[in-house]
This record gives C-alpha cells, sequence and structure tokens, in this order.
C-alpha cells in the first residue's frame, strides 16, 4: 500500500501596494547577510494578492498590526508585526524578517499557516485576532527604513 502524504496549501493572502514595495525593497537589501529570510519573505509576496493601500480588511496582518495567534506548541501570544529596526521581543515587536513574522504576514483572524523554524521544524499557527495600528503610528505613512538602520531580525 503506497502512503501519501497530504499537502497542504498555503492559505490565501493580501498585502497594500505600500506594503508589498517597501517589503520587496527590505527583502532585496538583506538578501546578502540573510538570504535564507530574504528568499522566505519574497516567497511570500509573490504569492500575495497586492491590493490598494485602504482596500486590505481590517481583519488583514500588515505592517504595525498586532496579532494574537495560537501556536500549535503553546498557549496564544500577542505580537506586533514591525520592521527589524523596531523590533524588540520583550516588547512583544516581532520582526517581519524572522520565521514566524513572514508567516503571519497577510493573514486574516482565521487561517493557519504551516512555517518553519530557524531550526528546521514544522510549525502551524492560528492567527485568532488582528488589530490595526493607529493612524498616528500607522507604517504606511512611514518610510522603510535606509538599508544602513537595518537589521537582521
Amino acid at each position: 500500500m503506497q502512503v501519501t502524504k497530504k499537502i497542504r496549501r498555503k492559505p490565501n493572502i493580501r498585502i497594500t501596494q505600500s506594503d508589498h514595495a517597501r517589503l520587496s525593497a527590505l527583502a532585496n537589501t538583506v538578501a546578502g547577510r540573510t538570504p535564507e529570510a530574504s528568499d522566505e519573505l519574497l516567497a511570500e509576496l509573490e504569492r500575495a494578492r497586492i491590493v490598494a493601500d485602504g482596500w486590505v480588511s481590517a481583519g488583514a496582518v500588515r505592517m504595525g498590526s498586532t496579532v494574537t495567534f495560537k501556536p500549535d506548541t503553546s498557549d496564544p501570544k500577542t505580537v506586533t508585526l514591525v520592521f527589524p529596526g523596531d523590533a524588540d521581543i520583550s516588547e512583544g515587536k516581532v520582526s517581519i524578517l524572522t520565521p514566524i513574522g513572514t508567516a503571519l504576514i497577510g493573514l486574516s483572524a482565521g487561517q493557519s499557516i504551516m512555517w518553519t523554524a530557524r531550526d528546521g521544524r514544522r510549525h502551524e499557527l492560528l492567527v485568532l485576532e488582528v488589530g490595526q495600528p493607529p493612524p498616528e503610528v500607522d507604517v504606511a505613512d512611514r518610510r522603510a527604513p535606509a538599508p544602513s538602520t537595518i537589521a537582521a531580525g
């Protein structure tokens, strides 16, 4: 009897035009220093449906979103998705260049995704809730950090 392995498709994701542009530039900038992180982010950006700024649903994870998710290995966690220079795990700020940060971008509440940790193990997470940044700190109004200020997350 042949054993078939079920391959799960990644969920559909939506990313705003401005996030897509900034994240593409970021991934290309760090490609020489952190090629794995760059490749993962570029792969997610390539499969994303790009929507006009303001047209992504309030429930979709974008840069600056606060996300509550349930990992397969522990209790629910709440983090804010940020650019590498703003990352601070003690404050719950997770870099887009981390495996979990890349996995979260574009997801909506109720969606789950399989992702690979830096140690090579596969995990699954389920997005429970997504909160958007207040307008005054909305990252759509910020420019991507200059390449000299980007630190790998």
